[in-house]
């Protein structure tokens, strides 16, 4: 396994508390934060290296039986990220089938 770089970041004091509540919020390290937001970073821009190992979960690492069923189960509680154009699409899509459904007839009572 390649040895992770370490390198020296200078923050103005109000970004790093920022930061260090933001990832408490999201129960991750300060550094475990930064290095979420510069993948989302790089792959929102199309810049992600295609080599670069995914970020380990949050948490203790799973026993070596259930690292296949955590992978699983982690599946499911993954963000789903869209770019603006999928997000207007979907919710296009989504107004013309309430628009659907409200043209059908009321066969109720």
């Amino acid at each position: 396994m390649a040895e992770r770089k370490s390198i020296l970041l200078r923050l103005d004091p109000a970004v790093h508390d920022a930061l260090a509540k933001w990832a408490a919020d999201e129960m991750r390290s300060t550094n475990a934060q930064i290095e979420f937001l510069l993948r989302r970073a790089l792959g929102d821009s199309g810049r992600m290296p295609g080599g670069a190992r995914k970020m380990r979960r949050p948490g203790r690492p799973a026993a070596a039986g259930q690292a296949e069923q955590d992978a699983d189960s982690q599946l499911a509680g993954q963000r789903v990220t869209m770019s603006p154009t999928e997000y207007t699409g979907a919710r296009a899509d989504r107004a013309e089938r309430v628009a659907s459904a409200t043209d059908r007839p009321n066969l109720s009572g």
